[in-house]
């Protein structure tokens, strides 16, 4: 099956690319926009910045770890079919040694710095380019050496205490294990999750807790240290309990999940409140214009989300994945694919400087062509490609749809057509192309705003709950499911534990979060009393007609300009000049700052009555 994760067992059957193929639409046009511009952008600073060269022989260049950033776009040019890949593949094949070792930094000094050195983090992006080729296309010279690199792993380090400082390679080793077989996979993986933490690394400046290695993973209460470690350690881990039916390993993840989500995710879905470390803060620890908010750690989310789901069937998990993927993965790539945001941001006070070339900053206010660290763009390269994978998955009696797109949706017979112009417009319908004549059942996903949902079936017998509706019936061609989603923008008022954005507001649309995006820093309070409203440009579209991604909806909320006093001394409480009542125009956050530098705000501070 063409997914990137394939389960043995687990309530939920992924659909891969080859049962779901999506259309126009806001994921469709950004899976085509990968295809024709970010994974040739991608490549070419690679080739450029010498890190393809380094697998030629050529003098080292890049970081550590640079030769992950050539298996990530491997992956990604795997699920999408790229005609460059073999090209790419032969390079890499050719600098595999011959106990299956491949590193084009530590060669011949290997396995000398497991905090730092990256080398076990780097096979596993290399075994996911591997497994990618193997589901989508077959056997090929990549999967050959994806499994000669596994069995060095095995044999260097299952009797051995180590592992990476940046975890990985676990769920990598878990999905070779599912296509071939072999149990030495899955009881590699098994024991470096279970070494993790007791300690098996060095104590850094940052602590244990950035390795995840302060703790047994069946002993941390929450998700803590460096954001897109925890993720791709809890991915593996779901993995290695999955497999091993190891139901208290698979609880403890949850419950890291539960609590993390309750007071350590930003309301974007965006992971890590810490520049220092890359970092998850305390709880409640979520301030806006220090959110660091990688999108590495947001594809970590994504995979993690859906590695639950498959496993429990809890359509939670697709909730907080839909949240990560339109604000946080749709906002990282500018709308032509090449420049990239690497850090996510609620707040931005300072216009940023455009930059044409590489940028040292990671936290930088604008998108950049491309970083020293350049792990976001190909990661999104690789999670663009298998989009469809995360779109739908098998029940014991049908389908379940957990994202809107149009798209045709195939399996055990039966053929399903989604046409819908989510997320801006809440209308969906599911038309049946084919299905066999036993009774089978559509299922889909409600997100939790959306408890006024209607749902039009005909004579096909509805169950609804509050997150789903399961519509069943012996199905014919041209038989539908209507979904009418309301798509009214509300308010969103924070936790008050939040301290960073207490007494403000948010506002978000459907699936999207908003934000304020000016020229220069503006205060302004916003009135609450006033609901928003479509911008008036958009006024003539009925409330569920479908739109393009051509034409996002922009929203107008009514604001009172603050003019404050310049006082010599910023504290004491001086008061402000009476402001003027004015609409504040509010654009959907994955599209900001597409039109040159401005300050952005996603939290606005509510006036006080």
């Amino acid at each position: 099956m063409a997914s990137p994760v394939v389960p043995s067992a687990g309530a939920l059957t992924p659909l891969g690319l080859n049962s779901v193929r999506l259309g126009p639409g806001f994921w469709g046009d950004r899976r085509a926009l990968n295809q024709e511009v970010i994974i040739g952008h991608c490549l070419a600073w690679m080739e450029r910045l010498g890190w393809v060269g380094n697998f030629r022989g050529e003098p080292g260049r890049g970081r550590e770890f640079a030769d992950s950033e050539v298996y990530k776009l491997l992956e990604a040019m795997a699920w999408a079919d790229d005609r460059r890949f073999e090209a790419l593949e032969s390079v890499v094949v050719r600098a595999q040694e011959a106990d299956g070792y491949l590193n084009t930094r530590w060669r011949g000094d290997r396995y000398r710095d497991f905090e730092w050195g990256h080398e076990l983090y780097c096979f596993g992006h290399l075994i996911q380019a591997g497994v990618a080729r193997w589901r989508r296309s077959g056997e090929g010279p990549l999967t050959r050496t994806a499994c000669l690199a596994a069995d060095h792993i095995c044999r260097r380090f299952l009797e051995a205490p180590e592992v990476c400082g940046h975890p990985g390679v676990e769920m990598a080793l878990v999905e070779l294990y599912r296509i071939t077989g072999a149990d030495r996979y899955l009881e590699m993986a098994r024991r470096f999750v279970e070494r993790r933490g007791t300690p098996a690394l060095a104590d850094i400046e940052f602590g244990r807790a950035y390795f995840q290695d302060d703790l047994p993973v069946r002993d941390a209460k929450v998700f803590r240290g460096h954001a897109v470690r925890a993720m791709y350690l809890a991915c593996g881990t779901v993995d290695v309990a999955v497999e091993t039916g190891d139901e208290d390993l698979l609880s403890a993840v949850r419950a890291q999940w539960e609590r993390t989500v309750a007071g350590r995710v930003y309301l974007t879905g965006g992971m890590g409140s810490r520049h220092a470390g890359e970092a998850f803060g305390d709880d409640y620890e979520l301030p806006s214009d220090r959110a660091y908010s990688e999108t590495c750690a947001a594809v970590g989310s994504l995979m993690l989300s859906q590695r639950l789901l498959l496993a429990t069937g809890d359509p939670r998990y697709a909730d907080l994945a839909e949240r990560t993927l339109y604000n946080v993965i749709a906002t990282s790539p500018a709308l032509d694919g090449r420049s990239f945001h690497y850090t996510n941001p609620l707040q931005v006070r300072v216009p940023g400087e455009p930059s044409e070339g590489v940028s040292p900053r990671a936290e930088s206010a604008l998108r950049a062509p491309w970083f020293s660290v350049s792990c976001c763009p190909n990661n999104l390269a690789r999670t663009f490609a298998s989009l469809p994978a995360y779109t739908a998955a098998a029940t014991a009696d049908g389908i379940r749809i957990h994202h809107l797109a149009p798209a045709e949706i195939r399996h055990d017979g039966l053929v399903l057509q989604v046409d819908t112009g989510y997320p801006w417009s809440g209308g969906a319908t599911v038309r049946v192309l084919a299905s066999p004549r036993a009774p089978r059942t559509i299922s889909l996903r409600l997100p939790p705003w959306a408890s006024e949902a209607e749902v039009a079936a005909g004579t096909a017998t509805v169950r609804r709950d509050s997150a789903l509706v399961h519509v069943e019936k012996a199905w014919r061609p041209g038989d539908k499911v209507r979904l009418e989603l309301p798509m009214e923008p509300r308010w969103i008022r924070p936790d008050p534990r939040i301290d960073s954005v207490r007494g403000c507001v948010a506002v978000e649309r459907g699936p999207i979060v908003y934000c304020a995006e000016t020229s220069e820093e503006e205060l302004v309070e916003v009135d609450t009393a006033v609901p928003p409203v479509e911008h008036a440009e958009h006024a003539e579209h009925t409330e569920h007609e479908e739109r393009a991604e051509a034409e996002p909806v922009e929203l107008d909320v009514t604001a009172t300009t603050v003019r404050p006093r310049r006082p010599g001394w910023p504290y004491g409480g001086a008061a402000h000049e009476p402001g003027e009542s004015r609409n504040l125009r509010l654009v959907p956050y994955h599209r900001w700052g597409n039109r040159g530098p401005v300050t952005m705000r996603v939290w606005l501070p509510a006036r006080r009555a």
